[in-house]
């Protein structure tokens, strides 16, 4: 049974571990390996990894007590990450904790979520009710990448 909790700063090294490998084995249909190796670098510090989740609604998703997802938003409305294991796309995880981070923002007041949604998850968030306001060229370590800035208007969910 898929069950959704809190983050615990214990979680952040299987976070990553879990970031990396679906980047790797998922949006590597749409990005190239020099795109791929900068943003799944092994140079992300774990630390700082676990600190952009600190004064976040931040969340693991768990399957028969096995991390099989995660996502993450400012107190603003930026949804920064959301993954789901390769081993699990498809399966409701990432809709699941959407509908989490949502909750969340409509309890706190928050209009709108917004998000940089990468090719490979752009049609997720599409499916959600997010609208694209512009395709956009980001750099991460170095390298370009294209990507989508997406917003969902909160009015439009209630």
């Amino acid at each position: 049974m898929l069950t959704i909790r809190s983050y615990k700063s214990d979680d952040a090294a299987e976070l990553l571990g879990l970031f990396r490998s679906t980047v790797r084995e998922i949006n590597s249909v749409d990005y190239d390996p020099v795109q791929i190796g900068a943003w799944a670098s092994e140079e992300i510090d774990i630390q700082e990894w676990h600190i952009r989740f600190a004064g976040r609604f931040a969340y693991v998703a768990l399957l028969d007590g096995r991390i099989v997802g995660f996502a993450d938003m400012t107190t603003d409305g930026y949804l920064d990450r959301l993954f789901v294991s390769a081993q699990h796309q498809r399966q409701g995880v990432a809709k699941t904790l959407l509908a989490k981070l949502k909750s969340d923002a409509s309890r706190s007041g928050i209009a709108e979520i917004s998000t940089e949604a990468s090719i490979t998850a752009k049609p997720f968030f599409e499916a959600s009710g997010f609208a694209i306001l512009r395709k956009q060229t980001v750099v991460c370590r170095g390298v370009k990448f294209t990507n989508y800035r997406m917003v969902l208007t909160m009015m439009e969910i209630e």
